[in-house]
Order: structure tokens, then C-alpha cells, then sequence
């Protein structure tokens, strides 16, 4: 399941209300969270400074999963705000650090990301990490309207916080030669489902390639 969807299943009242009129949609490649919106990605600039490209405001801004690319985040941020109206909203969504990185930087599942995200903390163990509170009141007018962990789905027990990617060497090369066969062989719908279970007791387990989600979402709107 891709993101946007994960993410539009968890949409309540307030979500469906912000994100109405004129909105952009940074980072969002061929799947925009609303077929409306204005799409913005690499092909269109780089969104590090994204208002030598784009010179409008819009009732809101809308970003999932591009702000961890982003070389200076808080920097970034500010160059978002300057596209959304007085009374407008910004919404972006991040990785969470202990849910997704698992303790462990450079990140494991997506080498692109060069910062973590956390709700808040006094100190991470990630030398990147951004408290994505501090980055709300860092905004100017701007009014925290929502800020959650989205962690629908996730499997904590599956956590391995801080453990290398690969624990066992010999699980490796057995479970690579299982890979490649189940590619070649089976289909999914009839995966080894024993083994499968098992997978996680040897590997670091990036659970997002599935419904769970390890997020972070805030909204912020911007006083008039």
C-alpha cells in the first residue's frame, strides 16, 4: 500500500477541512494526495529552496515523506511557509526515528534520508534528529493544530533498535537463496509464511513496504 493512501485512510474531520481550495503537494512524484493539487517535485526544482520556483501562496501546503531529504530541514521549512496564505495550512508528515530508522544512522531503508524526526526530545542518539515541535514553533505566525504519532499497524516486537541490519550471516545467505527463489517461483499470495515469520528474528525489519505506518504528522496554520 503507498503512503498517500495509508495516510488518506486516517483523515478525519479536521484533515478533510484543511486541505480544500488551492493547495501544493511537495515531494509527491506520481501520487499526489489529491488529484487537484499542484504537483511539485525534482522535475519541477529543488524544493530545498523552493521559492525560486514556485511564486504563489496556496490555502495549503501539503508534504509527505520529502522533508528527510532535505539538506538543512529547518531551513527547508521556512522556505514552505512562505507559500502558505494567511490562514492557510502547512501538513507535513515524516519518518519517525525510533519506528523507522530503529536506532541507526545512515538509515537502513533509505540511504537518501539525511535527517531523523522525533515528536520531541531532550537528546536523541541520532546525530540529524530534528524535534518536529521545534520545528512548528519555529514558524512564524504559525499555530500548532495537530501534531501525532501515526504508528497504526506497527509491530513493536518486531523492533530491533540499534541492531545491525544483518544478525546473523548464515540467516543471510539462506534467506537471500530464498528471495531469489521466491521471485522466480512462487507467488506471493502463496509465500512461505513460517519462514516469513521468522524473517524478522534475523533481519531489521522496515514494516512501512506494508500497512503499518511509522510516522509523524503535523499541522500548523498560519495566523492572518
Amino acid at each position: 500500500m503507498d503512503e498517500a493512501s495509508k495516510t488518506k485512510a486516517l483523515w478525519g474531520p479536521l484533515e478533510h477541512q484543511i486541505l480544500q481550495g488551492n493547495g501544493i503537494d511537495i515531494g509527491c512524484g506520481p501520487d499526489p494526495i489529491l488529484p487537484n493539487v499542484r504537483r511539485f517535485d525534482v522535475e519541477d526544482g529543488d524544493a530545498n529552496c523552493i521559492t525560486q520556483y514556485v511564486h504563489e501562496q496556496f490555502d495549503f501546503v501539503f508534504s509527505s515523506h520529502c522533508l528527510e531529504h532535505m539538506f538543512d530541514p529547518q531551513k527547508t521549512i521556512l522556505e514552505w511557509w512562505q507559500l502558505v496564505k494567511p490562514g492557510g495550512h502547512l501538513v507535513f508528515i515524516v519518518p519517525d526515528e525510533d519506528l523507522y530508522e530503529q536506532g541507526r544512522f545512515p538509515s537502513t531503508f533509505n540511504i537518501d534520508h539525511k535527517a531523523t524526526f522525533t515528536l520531541s526530545k531532550h537528546r536523541s542518539w541520532s546525530p540529524v534528529s530534528h524535534n518536529v515541535l521545534d520545528l512548528a514553533n519555529s514558524l512564524p505566525k504559525g499555530k500548532l493544530i495537530k501534531l501525532e504519532l501515526q504508528d497504526i499497524g506497527y509491530d513493536r516486537r518486531l523492533l530491533t533498535f540499534g541492531s545491525p541490519h544483518v544478525t546473523n550471516p548464515i540467516m543471510w545467505l539462506v534467506l537471500r537463496v530464498y528471495r531469489c527463489i521466491r521471485r522466480r517461483v512462487f507467488n506471493y499470495k502463496y509465500r512461505l509464511q513460517m519462514f516469513e515469520k521468522r524473517e524478522p528474528l534475523y533481519f531489521r525489519c522496515d514494516q512501512t513496504v506494508g500497512k503499518a505506518m511509522a510516522q509523524i504528522q503535523c499541522i500548523v496554520q498560519k495566523q492572518a
